[in-house]
């Protein structure tokens, strides 16, 4: 018997970016999801929506931090926290480092375009000006099966 999941956890978060990607599998997008937190309440969403848009910097983390940054009336985003389901790309691990974002939890890692970890740290550079604290491995195995669903339908 699996253990119930504790409000305002990491995995309870984790949960609705999954159903942000969730929503993006069902419109035919890749399905990534991802929310910003503050003091315990999402104040922005997104999920990929390049093809509905035909805008290449419609990843989910760039639209969660543009409602977040509406939400707040600033592009500040200090005291927040980013949960994405998959590792974020260089584009949005820049927008996270430009927004001063805190932290970003993150649940499937990226081999081939991950900022974080996989490719590189750029969260962490020690060059730059801000550094975002990175967490992941959060609901990895459901992401996982999530996004070889959606190649897999994309492949038929």
């Amino acid at each position: 018997m699996s253990e119930p999941i504790k409000p305002f956890s990491h995995t309870y978060w984790m949960q609705f970016a999954y159903r942000e990607a969730e929503k993006a599998f069902e419109e035919g997008e890749v399905p990534v999801g991802a929310i910003v937190v503050v003091n315990n309440h999402i104040i922005g969403r997104g999920h990929n929506m390049c093809e509905t848009l035909q805008d290449a910097t419609a990843h989910a983390e760039i639209l969660a931090i543009t409602a977040a940054s509406e939400h707040l009336k600033s592009w500040r985003l200090d005291e927040a926290t980013l949960y994405v389901t998959l590792e974020p790309c260089p584009m949005c691990a820049g927008a996270m480092i430009n927004a001063r974002v805190k932290t970003v939890i993150y649940g499937l890692e990226d081999a081939k375009a991950g900022a974080c970890d996989s490719l590189y740290h750029l969260c962490e550079d020690p060059r730059l000006n801000h550094h975002v604290k990175v967490l992941h491995g959060y609901l990895r195995e459901q992401i996982h099966w999530l996004m070889t669903e959606f190649f897999k339908k994309l492949r038929n």
